[in-house]
């Protein structure tokens, strides 16, 4: 009798454990609830799995946080979980919750710097990214570039123009050194790769002739004229005379009119009253800008001026670029 009932009491222990088994591996696969559509949390270095599991629930999911932080150990994964911002469905289940969380399947935003913005336009795209701390804000364009490591350096054109994404709740500043970084590294190769012939005397006048190649180029296949034309310039002696650099040097003061006083109003950007480059690029440069700007495509042109189309036509004399300037810009042929 009492073997009988010993064994009655192990079959029926073998059995509640066997539906427990089942219903927490049903558990585990099942969707989680969620008082919204998502639900998203940020996590923080150091956050216990425990702390994380009441997070969650805090951030939407309906479920007792006793029983994902049991899950999150019997798993053998908590203390794998990475810090970073997650965003989850009402189809994920605690399986897939844990794994993206110990794989770092953060949910991301982005944010796109445009080739030719200015470093003010920069800033204002940044200022307007969800999710950033705003780390820069309020600091002088000086003291943002000494927060960055090079103090000293003007900060225009020293960010790649590229998309970058992030996690969210990251400083404004982890997206900047990036930025940063990716121009100096794509500088620096190009730079490498230099014509030996190109009057630029360093990869700075690179980048500030890539700028200007950046502004005046509607066409890309032009680009690598463009910047012949400038280097050609550049050889000789010969004034620039790019109305962006002008402009640029207006600052607030344009409004839209390049006018005939603008182009004589001296400044250390109207290339028009002085010569050589610039003290500074004037925008961000792409790759194919920094690229034409140390390789240009060979011309003897010296002039060119723009169709309306967005391509331009390039003359090697002063005789040819009026001609062109008469038929496009006049419309006397």
């Amino acid at each position: 009798m009492v073997v009988a009932l010993g064994a009655w009491l192990l079959a029926a222990a073998v059995l509640v454990a066997g539906l427990a088994a089942g219903l927490a591996w049903w558990w585990v696969e099942r969707p989680l609830p969620l008082a919204g559509a998502t639900a998203e949390l940020s996590i923080e270095t150091g956050t216990t799995p425990r702390d994380i599991a009441l997070a969650w629930v805090q951030a939407g999911v309906q479920s007792p946080p006793a029983l994902l932080y049991a899950w999150f150990r019997v798993s053998g994964q908590a203390r794998r979980i990475r810090a970073g911002s997650y965003e989850i469905d009402a189809g994920t289940s605690p399986r897939r919750l844990l794994a993206k969380m110990v794989q770092g399947d953060e949910a991301l935003e982005h944010v796109r710097f445009i080739e030719g913005w200015t470093l003010r336009q920069l800033r204002a795209e940044l200022a307007r990214s969800p999710s950033l701390k705003p780390a820069s804000a309020g600091l002088s364009d000086a003291e943002l570039m000494a927060l960055l490591g090079t103090p000293g350096v003007a900060g225009e054109g020293r960010f790649f123009p590229d998309t970058y994404a992030y996690s969210r709740g990251v400083s404004d500043l982890t997206v900047l050194q990036r930025a940063q970084r990716a121009m100096q590294q794509r500088l620096a190769a190009v730079w490498a790769e230099r014509a030996p012939d190109t009057p630029l005397k360093s990869a700075d006048e690179a980048l500030i002739l890539a700028s200007i190649v950046e502004k005046e180029t509607g066409a890309a296949g032009d680009r690598g004229l463009v910047a012949g034309v400038f280097t050609n310039r550049l050889r000789i002696g010969m004034p620039l005379q790019t109305d962006p650099t002008v402009i640029y040097g207006l600052g607030a003061a344009f409004d839209g009119n390049l006018r005939k006083r603008d182009l004589q109003a001296d400044t250390p950007f109207n290339t028009y009253t002085r010569g050589g480059l610039p003290p500074t690029p004037i925008a961000l440069p792409g790759l194919a800008s920094l690229r034409a700007a140390v390789r240009p495509d060979p011309t003897k042109a010296l002039y060119f001026v723009a169709r309306g189309d967005g391509s331009s036509v390039f003359s090697a004399s002063l005789a040819e670029h009026n001609r062109a300037v008469n038929q496009y810009q006049r419309a006397q042929r």
